[in-house]
């Protein structure tokens, strides 16, 4: 007589590489909040998250389109706007302390995600993190974009960004707009 193997059913949110179980695990044995930061194509979702054994709670959460009712008219996808996403939500929760969760993203030294982690600590978020990770001021600020915009020669390339002349100053105008209502 043949013998079959047991099949194991593997967790379906594992199966759809939406959850890593063992890095979450680790997380939540910490026992402080979770930052969860999620980079899409045109947005940018940064939130609070408590763990509950009945299920997380969302602390607070801020979405990169909110920063269009604080002036913000460029894209909303960029390191400018990972980092007042970051920073509107800190305004959101004031001061907790957290966990950078990142999931499945992968996650490069100055990229957006760290750019809305800067945010969030410069807003009175409490989150270990290493200084060398975190983008440099100008890339923050968008200077990069306007001085690469006024080099090249190429315009379709920057056709859907308003007035890149004026990044810098926007960017300005909406972190004093965030912290002055403080993320109403």
């Amino acid at each position: 007589m043949v013998k079959k193997k047991t099949q194991v059913v593997i967790h379906r949110r594992k199966r759809e590489q939406k959850t890593n179980y063992k890095k979450r695990l680790a997380l939540l044995k910490s026992k402080k909040n979770r930052l969860v930061i999620k980079i899409f194509n045109k947005h940018v979702l940064a939130q609070l998250i408590k763990y509950d054994p009945k299920g997380d709670i969302v602390i607070g959460s801020a979405y990169s389109k909110e920063l269009g009712k604080l002036s913000w008219d460029q894209s909303l996808s960029n390191t400018s706007a990972a980092y007042l996403t970051g920073l509107l939500l800190s305004q959101k929760v004031k001061e907790e302390e957290a966990v950078l969760d990142t999931g499945l993203q992968r996650v490069s030294k100055g990229g957006k995600i760290y750019a809305c982690l800067k945010g969030c600590v410069d807003g009175g978020l409490i989150v270990p993190h290493s200084e060398e990770v975190l983008p440099a001021e100008n890339r923050v600020k968008g200077e990069h974009v306007a001085s690469y915009a006024a080099l090249t020669k190429n315009k379709k390339q920057f056709s859907k960004l308003k007035n890149t002349k004026k990044i810098v100053e926007n960017f300005e105008k909406t972190k004093k707009n965030i912290l002055s209502k403080g993320g109403k």
